[in-house]
């Protein structure tokens, strides 16, 4: 009896594809690559996924946590994943524009989102869901978008007007519009990797740079940052992308776990992001290392009419309709 029994799993094990007497493995391992730290809103977002899909597959499905560029840094993380050396991550959206997804650009347009109001109305509606949708050619599957916060400026100097900002080195990501957006008020743009930012910062490589309250802080380049101005003059946000053949590669069972993981990991997400990100700035004005300031409402004008001067060439570079979709989705003007 117990060699007929083993006869037949040895059958079906040299042909599973031809017999389904087998399904596929129950045993499943994510690699999940971040470039923040544990305990920033996405850190903190991840490792709840993790504890999640573990706990409801009863340890079948493993999910491995890379946080602070351990793994794959900012330039290497979305090809690692399109390669299937990763099967998940969190890219800010600024990452999609150097895979050709010009689309995404527009996320990074200074003050088109004045709240996360503003944000979800973009990426919980059927804009963002079009935008998902084109990261597929890429090999790549959208599956939600995480909130961090909006970004505020800091240097050594004090930055209230427009002329404060002229021939500054501002450390920013790889983004075209992040760069025509210091250009704007003379700025000059430095494209530096998050993990290598409090080193630019630290040796006078870089003068300043942006970033929402979180960042800054679990980074610690407040240290070294003698001025903070709460600008909030532009979004940092993610959207969790998985490998295409991994996520279409799932069984339903995995699927539905996976998901249903994610999707409670992105409530908490965008609901703890605006509550880390306010404890963060009380941390760095109680450090008293660095000044913030809050701008007069005649010096945010004055940012903002600055900067949004170049909307109109990025929706010439973008095209599409894209921007005019987003502009409707927030009820944006941008001559207000």
């Amino acid at each position: 009896m117990k060699l007929a029994k083993i006869g037949l799993i040895a059958l079906c094990s040299a042909m599973v594809v031809l017999t389904g007497c087998a399904k596929k493995s129950d045993n499943l391992t994510i690699k999940f690559n971040s470039v923040t730290t544990a305990d920033t809103p996405k850190g903190k977002a991840i490792e709840l996924f993790k504890k999640l899909v573990e706990e409801r597959s009863q340890g079948k499905i493993k999910v491995e946590t890379h946080h602070n560029s351990t793994l794959y840094k900012d330039k290497e993380e979305t090809e690692a994943l399109q390669n299937g050396a990763i099967q998940m991550a969190a890219p800010s959206l600024a990452k999609f524009g150097p895979m050709g997804l010009k689309e995404f650009e527009l996320f990074d347009l200074p003050y088109l989102f004045n709240d996360f109001n503003d944000v979800h109305k973009v990426t919980q509606g059927p804009v963002g869901q079009e935008l998902m949708k084109l990261t597929e050619p890429k090999g790549v599957t959208g599956v939600a978008f995480w909130d961090n916060g909006l970004k505020i400026m800091s240097a050594n100097k004090p930055l209230k007007t427009v002329e404060d900002y002229k021939g500054l080195k501002m450390r920013i990501q790889s983004s075209k519009v992040l760069d025509a957006q210091m250009r704007s008020v003379g700025a000059l743009p430095q494209v530096i990797p998050f993990s290598e930012a409090y080193q630019a910062l630290s040796t006078g490589v870089v003068d300043g740079t942006e970033n929402p309250p979180s960042n800054l802080y679990t980074q610690k380049m407040h240290e070294v940052q003698k001025h903070a101005t709460l600008t909030n003059h532009g979004l940092l946000a993610y959207m969790v992308i998985a490998n295409k053949k991994f996520w279409d590669g799932m069984t339903p069972e995995q699927k539905t776990i996976v998901e249903g993981a994610l999707k409670e990991a992105t409530d908490y997400a965008n609901k703890i992001a605006q509550e880390e990100n306010d404890q963060a700035l009380e941390k760095i004005k109680a450090s008293g290392k660095t000044t913030v300031y809050t701008p007069t409402a005649e010096e945010r004008s004055a940012l903002k009419k600055t900067m949004v001067t170049m909307h109109a060439e990025v929706d010439t570079k973008v095209g599409g309709g894209w921007l005019k979709k987003m502009y409707d989705a927030v009820g944006f003007d941008p001559t207000k």
